[in-house]
């Protein structure tokens, strides 16, 4: 697992003599035991690091049996190499979503796993935090900056995960690094959710957003659309047959209030700029009407994102 160093751990040759077929069997055996005790998803470290034919020949040996197995990549390495992962056969992979953090780093990185290769072999999971990553973006940006990212992983990505710890706002970290000051990988920890200033409520309602509204169940098809002001990340997704339409904007700024004027999409529905449309709120169930294709928002530190569902009035 270069370059880590382990003192106890010998790593395998891949291409040793002999190493074909005994080894590459072994190591097969050993995942289809797992699976056999019901085990269907596999986190495996640093894939890249390993030669990626074994990880074809073993993935595909594997759904063989057990088609419904999925192998997640934790690979933070040279962009070809993670789409080359999804190409071998990997279901999903670890992402640079937790680095970006700007509206241009976002609109640029949004765009990209929309576009080839990357569309037709990458499934990307949007984790907020994990184990081992801190995100500076959440050390000083309190409640406001988990909502912020909770917001943009679960409606940026089909999938997202977070690490225990998040949904409470933790983020102390060792001074200068992205870690965890008081890591589980060395202590026990004991944990209050009812805590204040928690958000496991909105968490559980983004999640139920995700499952109600068939656009937001993949990373594909985003789109993004006019909000002027660079604090304003302003995207939407559109389902396959267009029955169900979102548009998501989210405040980056974790300190200040945000407007902006921004533009409904009304031509992707066919309608003229001077049409009135439906909207509804998805996380507080209000409805309204708007007239036209300028509209403007104002997002707030304490809800700092809008997700609204969006169709021609009736």
């Amino acid at each position: 697992n270069p370059p880590k160093k382990y003192q106890d751990i010998v790593n395998v040759d891949f291409y040793a003599p002999d190493a074909i077929p005994g080894l590459w069997l072994e190591l097969r055996d050993i995942v289809l035991g797992w699976v056999n005790e019901g085990v269907k998803i596999f986190r495996v470290d640093n894939p890249h690091t390993k030669p990626l034919p074994f990880w074809q020949w073993m993935i595909g040996e594997v759904r063989n049996q057990h088609p419904e197995v999925m192998f997640l990549a934790e690979a933070f390495t040279k962009p070809a190499m993670m789409a080359r992962l999804g190409k071998v056969g990997y279901s999903q992979s670890y992402t640079y979503f937790t680095w970006r953090n700007t509206k241009a780093e976002l609109s640029e990185y949004f765009t990209q796993l929309n576009e080839v290769p990357w569309r037709d072999c990458y499934r990307p999971n949007f984790f907020v935090n994990t184990p081992d990553i801190n995100p500076r973006f959440l050390h000083e940006s309190g409640r406001p900056g988990f909502l912020i990212r909770a917001a943009l992983a679960t409606m940026g990505s089909g999938l997202w995960g977070m690490y225990s710890g998040f949904e409470l706002c933790e983020a102390a970290p060792i001074p200068g690094k992205e870690e965890y000051l008081d890591s589980e990988k060395y202590e026990i920890r004991v944990r209050d959710y009812a805590a204040p200033g928690n958000i496991i409520a909105e968490i559980a309602q983004l999640n139920r957003i995700r499952r109600q509204n068939p656009a937001l169940q993949t990373h594909l098809g985003l789109k993004l659309y006019n909000a002027w002001n660079d604090n304003i990340l302003y995207f939407g997704k559109r389902s396959a047959d267009g029955s169900n339409f979102i548009l998501i904007a989210v405040n980056l700024d974790p300190f200040n209030a945000q407007e902006a004027d921004f533009e409904l999409p009304l031509w992707e529905m066919g309608l003229p700029d001077d049409a009135a449309t439906s909207g509804e709120d998805l996380m507080t169930g209000h409805r309204w009407t708007w007239y036209g294709k300028y509209q403007h928002t104002r997002l707030d530190p304490s809800q700092p994102f809008g997700i609204w569902r969006i169709q021609a009035a009736q």
